[in-house]
């Protein structure tokens, strides 16, 4: 069981880890925090480098930490949050099925994080050396609670292209009001005073 539980982890894990280095660093001929940034900006992360950076860097941290198996719950965490946030912005209006680039890939590598917080990575994991077992129902809810959370602050945080409008409208708006207390000051200012 430890050697399956080994598989399962580095499969998840290193891809996980992998696809986030193309974010973060453009390895694997990935785009990059500049690129991907444009990306993360159309989605309503903004600024979109800084949230392709950590984006790539939840990745490649929850994808590295599930493949030594080490502090499993928290790589769980991580995970959960990440692929929460990326299969509700992304994909989740496309359906389920990657083929109509639906979710199914996030919520597969989610769910398989998560369900390995529950069973724990195995005897082949540096969670093994831990004096006590740090998977089970407990910390799984823990890991699911910290990361659907962490995920819906951030879909919480996101701005579209409508509320830059309204921003823009607003900043316009007060400009022109700030600019007609300045002429209406300058027109009684010119006028001539009445002296008897």
């Amino acid at each position: 069981m430890g050697l399956g539980l080994l598989v399962i982890r580095l499969a998840v894990g290193l891809t996980l880890a992998a696809h986030g280095s193309q974010k973060l660093l453009g390895w694997f001929d990935g785009p990059g925090p500049e690129k991907a940034g444009k990306m993360m900006h159309k989605l309503g992360f903004r600024p979109g480098p800084r949230h392709a950076r950590l984006a790539g860097a939840s990745e490649m941290a929850g994808g590295t930490l599930l493949a030594l198996g080490f502090v499993t719950p928290v790589a769980a965490a991580i995970i959960v949050g990440t692929m929460f946030v990326a299969g509700a912005s992304a994909h989740a209006q496309k359906g389920f099925f990657l083929t109509s680039g639906g979710y199914e890939y996030t919520f597969m590598l989610g769910v398989t994080a998560w369900a390995l917080a529950i069973t724990g990575p195995g005897a082949l994991a540096l969670d093994s050396l831990w004096p006590i077992a740090l998977h089970g129902a407990v910390y799984a809810t823990l890991a699911l609670i910290v990361g659907l959370g962490a995920g819906a602050v951030m879909l919480a945080a996101r701005q579209t292209d409508d509320d830059d409008e309204t921003a823009v409208t607003e900043t316009s708006e007060r400009d022109v009001t700030r600019s007609t207390r300045i002429e209406g000051g300058r027109d009684s200012a010119a006028q001539p005073t009445n002296q008897a």
